[in-house]
């Protein structure tokens, strides 16, 4: 039976990631444009490659896309703000390689799983480096010592054996994904529960702590604000280059 704290790890594991992909941001603009704003109305544009995405769910996405706006600007980004305001930039840099070697455990499993046993033994010598001399990973000395880190997740372990990403999602919070990544998510986060390196099991007090802080870490580090792409058709924008992306970093 699955215990509370994986249940409570999902939750917080799914204010993670995906929409922080890092979008390089553009001036901020005046008129905010509604995302049921669609370049698909436009008959001349029916065959652009942009519109080349599978999203039978694009006007349910679409209304997601619009509250996680709202929510992002409200909510998430005065928190990261705040943070962001009362935190040293050496604790704050510290902070994200703390939680960056966290995430070597999800890159090793699926690296293994895909049996790219070499960069494993990358990612496994990365860890221990990072983990020790880098004292719990606060300090990132592999990178300087070439071991410089590979990021994995079930989602690419999937589409390296050939699964199709299936239709496109716009999840709660956590923004862009698919079908396919989706799954992956839950299962990175089954594994991470199972291999429990913090004890979440015995020490539940400090679980929703230390996904609170992974949460506004992830966000904190990500440059993607909504409305600043400099385009009026940014769902549209947004959906594909998540696309392009994710075929990339399963390509490599």
């Amino acid at each position: 039976m699955m215990r509370r704290s994986t249940l409570i790890k999902i939750v917080f594991v799914l204010l993670l990631g995906l929409i922080l992909q890092g979008c390089a941001s553009q001036p901020r603009q005046e008129k905010i444009i509604p995302p049921e704003y669609s370049l698909s109305e436009n008959p001349e544009a029916k065959e652009l490659p942009i519109l080349n995405v599978y999203d039978p769910l694009e006007p349910f996405n679409r209304v997601v896309y619009l509250f996680n706006y709202q929510f992002d600007k409200y909510i998430f980004l005065p928190v990261v703000n705040t943070y962001e305001f009362i935190t040293p930039d050496i604790i704050e840099r510290g902070v994200s390689n703390f939680f960056s070697n966290i995430g070597e455990i999800t890159n090793f499993t699926n690296t293994l799983l895909q049996l790219k046993f070499s960069r494993a033994l990358k990612t496994v010598t990365r860890f221990v480096v990072n983990s020790t001399v880098g004292i719990a990973g606060i300090w990132d000395p592999a990178t300087r010592l070439g071991f410089f880190q590979h990021r994995e997740d079930f989602g690419q372990t999937l589409g390296h054996y050939g699964l199709g990403p299936g239709p496109y999602l716009v999840l709660p919070i956590v923004g862009p994904s698919n079908l396919r990544d989706t799954a992956g998510l839950l299962a990175d986060s089954l594994v991470f529960d199972a291999i429990d390196p913090f004890n979440f099991e015995h020490n539940e007090e400090i679980e929703i702590p230390f996904y609170f802080a992974r949460t506004v870490d992830q966000r904190h580090r990500a440059s993607f604000r909504y409305y600043e792409t400099g385009s009026p058709f940014e769902y549209d924008l947004i959906r594909l280059l998540y696309l392009k992306v994710r075929e990339a970093q399963i390509a490599k």
